[in-house]
């Protein structure tokens, strides 16, 4: 599942397509927000281009509702940009505009219970996250709430490219097999096909962000995004 943050250039749309036809299941798309406390410099970099070029969450859900994406895609943002909005009327909106899920990072599991029901109601998966900090019993109930997968953060901090996989995320996502059906996709951390392929070993799939929006900051475009998500798509084969 690669990350394209929304709006970071005027190909952006163009560049979930070409992901998707380079081999990715799904595509997390970000809306840009002004305080994004998960993430690292790289997809802080991008956000902050995207809202100096006007981009919205309006903007981005009617973008997303005209695009012709040919797999899932997921919207992660914050629960600021939710409230802002409404959680019901946020949450049709993503249904109308054919996005199947949503990552809110900083909303916690004991408030997230009208952002999920409107999320439910509306046919929109809420994606729950699992730190390697996370304790069994609470680990548990979050995997009950989550739709869709259940994303095991790989490593404590921010979002951002590594020199290997972290040692915390195989486990948490062999913690998390343990007390779910659901898949189990490990995030944040993850740069290189080969890590894909590592953390695939014992998880269901892997998320990719900071590495595949450098080079998208650097000018690479789709055709080059389509390159980078192919090479993740072989590592990710290859464990299987």
């Amino acid at each position: 599942m690669p990350y394209v943050m929304a709006g970071a250039g005027d190909d952006w749309i163009e560049v979930l397509q070409a992901i998707a036809d380079a081999g990715a299941d799904a595509i997390e798309v970000g809306i840009p927000f002004s305080d994004p406390v998960m993430d690292g410099p790289t997809i802080q970099a991008a956000g902050l281009s995207a809202l100096q070029r006007g981009t919205t969450p309006g903007s981005v859900i009617r973008s997303l509702e005209r695009a012709d994406v040919p797999v899932p895609v997921a919207v992660m943002t914050y629960y600021n940009i939710v409230f802002r909005a409404g959680e019901r009327r946020f949450a049709r909106s993503l249904a109308d505009a054919g996005v199947g899920g949503a990552i809110v990072p900083d909303l916690p599991l004991e408030e997230c219970t009208t952002w999920c029901e409107e999320a439910d109601r509306a046919g929109v998966d809420t994606v729950l996250l699992v730190a390697p900090s996370t304790p069994d019993d609470r680990a548990r109930s979050i995997c009950e709430r989550s739709r869709g997968f259940v994303y095991a953060v790989g490593v404590m901090g921010v979002t951002g490219e590594r020199s290997e996989l972290a040692h915390s995320a195989r486990p948490v996502a062999a913690r998390l097999h343990a007390l779910t059906d659901l898949p189990v996709c490990i995030g944040v951390g993850i740069s290189t096909p080969s890590q894909a392929a590592e953390a695939c070993s014992e998880a269901d799939g892997v998320v990719v962000g900071s590495a595949l929006v450098r080079r998208l900051l650097e000018g690479c475009g789709p055709e080059g995004a389509a390159s980078f998500v192919s090479e993740l798509r072989r590592g990710v084969d290859a464990a299987l």
